[in-house]
C-alpha cells in the first residue's frame, strides 16, 4: 500500500486532487498581462480569492512579485517605522523578518523570540506597536491557536505572514492589516507569485507616512500620496505569468467546488488527526510542536525521541533524520519531507488542503518501516 500521491513537500506544495495541465488550457498565453483579456484573469483570480478566504469586502487583494516573501518585504518597507515595532521569532521565517526589521531598515525593534517548538510570550505584545509575526511557522509546524493576543484597541499596524495558515486555517481578520501568502503553499499553485491583503487601517498607514529610505519600484504601493488601486484591480506591478494565475484559478475553482473555506479547513484538520493518531501510538517519533493548541494542520513538523537516536552527537541525529527521508523518497512513497535546514533534526509532512487524507492513512506504515530500517542500520555500525 503506497500513497497514491507521494507529493508531501511544504513548499511547493501538492497540487490540488485530479489537476493535469489540460486544466489550463483557458490560459492567456502569448498576450499582455494589461489587455483586457490578461488584466480581467487577474481581476478574477484577485475577487474569487477573496471569496473563496473570506475576506472582508473593505479590504484590498493584490498579487505582487517575489512569492510570499515579497509580499511581506513590501509591507514592512513601505509601512514600518513610525510607530515602535515588534516582532514574533519562533521560526526560521520569523527570524529572517527579524534580520531584515534590524539589519536592513535599522529599526529599532523587540524581538519576542522562542526555540523551535514553542511560542513567545504573546501577553507581551503591546497595543502601541506595529506587530510582525507568523501565523503558521512553516519551518516549525507551530501556530499561533487564534487572534485573541492582539488589541481590537491597538494603535499599530499588524503584518501577518500567513503563507502556510491561508486557507487551512481560520484568520481573524478583524486583528490583521496586511496579511500575506503565496499560492504554491496555500493551494498548491505555481511558484514566485505572492498576495498581499490590506486592511483600511493599513491603507491609512501607507497614506499617512512616506519611509526615509529608498523605495525599489517593486514595493511601491503608493502614488501621489495615495494608494495605486490599480494593483488590487488586477494591473500588477510587474509581469506575471499567466500560466501560474491561470493555475491559481483552477485551485480557487476547486476549493469553491467542494464547499469552500470551511471544507478546506476540514481537510487540513482531518489530515492533521491521522499524523497525531499515529505519533500517540508511535513511541519513536514526537511532535516538534510542544503544545497540541499550537500544532500545525498544515506544515507538521515530527522529531525522533528515541533514546538511541537521541543519545547521539547533534550532526549524527541530523545525518539520522536525513536518511530517514531519504530511505522514503528511495520508495517513492514520501518525497521531500526532511525538515527545514535551520530547524531541528526531523521530519516536515504538509497536510494542507491539498494533501488526501487516504495518502496519509498509507504513509505512516512506511514511517515506521523507514525508522525500522535505519536504525538498524545505526545498530549495525
Amino acid at each position: 500500500m503506497r500513497p497514491a500521491r507521494p507529493e508531501f513537500s511544504s513548499g511547493p506544495c501538492a497540487k490540488r486532487p485530479g489537476w493535469t495541465p489540460q486544466n489550463l488550457t483557458g490560459a492567456v498565453l502569448g498576450r499582455s498581462h494589461r489587455s483586457k483579456l490578461g488584466k480581467g484573469r487577474l481581476k478574477q483570480a484577485i475577487d474569487r480569492t477573496r471569496e473563496v478566504l473570506g475576506v472582508p469586502d473593505d479590504y484590498l487583494v493584490g498579487i505582487v512579485p517575489g512569492s510570499d516573501t515579497g509580499a511581506v518585504e513590501m509591507a514592512m518597507w513601505s509601512m514600518l517605522g513610525p510607530k515602535p515595532v515588534q516582532l514574533l521569532a519562533f521560526e526560521s521565517f520569523g527570524k529572517d523578518w527579524v534580520t531584515d526589521v534590524v539589519k536592513q531598515l535599522k529599526l529599532d525593534a523587540e524581538v519576542l523570540d522562542a526555540p523551535y517548538g514553542r511560542l513567545p510570550d504573546l501577553s507581551k505584545v503591546r497595543p502601541d506597536a506595529d506587530l510582525v509575526f507568523t501565523w503558521n511557522g512553516t519551518t516549525s509546524g507551530v501556530r499561533v491557536p487564534n487572534g485573541d493576543f492582539i488589541s481590537a484597541d491597538r494603535e499599530g499596524v499588524v503584518i501577518c505572514d500567513a503563507t502556510s495558515a491561508a486557507f487551512a486555517q481560520p484568520l481573524d481578520w478583524a486583528k490583521l492589516d496586511a496579511v500575506t501568502f503565496s499560492w504554491q503553499k496555500a493551494l498548491g499553485g505555481e511558484a514566485a507569485h505572492g498576495v498581499l491583503i490590506l486592511s483600511p487601517r493599513a491603507v491609512a498607514r501607507l497614506e499617512s507616512y512616506a519611509p526615509p529610505w529608498p523605495m525599489p519600484k517593486l514595493f511601491r504601493m503608493t502614488k501621489g500620496g495615495k494608494v495605486n488601486a490599480e494593483i488590487f484591480e488586477g494591473a500588477t506591478i510587474n509581469t506575471p505569468s499567466m500560466l501560474c494565475v491561470e493555475d491559481y484559478l483552477d485551485a480557487l475553482g476547486w476549493a469553491a467546488k467542494i464547499g469552500g473555506l470551511a471544507e478546506l479547513q476540514r481537510r487540513a484538520d482531518a489530515n492533521l488527526a491521522v499524523l497525531a493518531d499515529w505519533v500517540a501510538k508511535t513511541p519513536w517519533v514526537d511532535f516538534l510542536a510542544e503544545d497540541p493548541a499550537t500544532r500545525s494542520n498544515t506544515s507538521v513538523c515530527l522529531k525522533v525521541v528515541d533514546p538511541r537516536v537521541t543519545g547521539l552527537a547533534p550532526d549524527v541525529q541530523a545525518d539520522f533524520a536525513k536518511k530517514l527521508a531519504s530511505a522514503l523518497e528511495k520508495e517513492g512513497v514520501a518525497l521531500d519531507i526532511g525538515g527545514y535546514r535551520d530547524a531541528p533534526p526531523g521530519l516536515r509532512i504538509w497536510c494542507g488542503t491539498t494533501v488526501d487524507t487516504a495518502d496519509l492513512d498509507a504513509l505512516t506504515p512506511w514511517l515506521d518501516w523507514a525508522f525500522a530500517s535505519v536504525s538498524a542500520d545505526l545498530q549495525a555500525v
